[in-house]
């Protein structure tokens, strides 16, 4: 029974950690100008992630079930449930942001088209209409 539930936390703290890790990679490369992905920040991810997960794995264990813990063991299990969470959240992260991308740009940085997909997922709320009518001339 506590393995189950030691599983359990331990891959609900990996899926919370691949998207953290995932939005800083995007930040990032957004930050260096980056056009296609970067591998060091995908190898950085995984490790990371690999970290917190061994981390909520030896407290679950060692404090909660009692156990011994096998760290070599666990890394490789716990590497090889991460891979696949990662690159689906990866192929996800990356049409979502493909999606609702505000702007096409050329190779010279000029913006080309607004995206009508991010446009209409802007919608500001019905109080903001009238906010600044008088300037408006309404």
């Amino acid at each position: 029974m506590y393995t189950v539930l030691t599983y359990f936390v331990t891959l609900f703290v990996i899926m919370i950690s691949v998207f953290v890790t995932l939005f800083f990679k995007n930040e990032l490369e957004r930050i260096f100008g980056e056009k296609k992905d970067v591998v060091p920040f995908h190898i950085c991810n995984v490790v990371i992630t690999s970290m917190v997960s061994l981390v909520a794995y030896a407290v679950m264990t060692i404090y909660i079930s009692g156990n011994e813990l096998d760290l070599k063991l666990q890394l490789v299990i716990h590497v090889l449930i991460i891979l696949p969470i990662y690159t689906l959240g990866h192929f996800a992260f990356k049409k979502y942001n493909s999606v609702y991308r505000k702007y096409l740009t050329t190779e010279n940085a000029k913006v080309v088209v607004l995206n009508e997909k991010y446009l209409k997922k802007k919608k500001w709320p019905s109080k903001f209409e009238n906010y600044n009518s008088n300037s408006k001339g309404k």
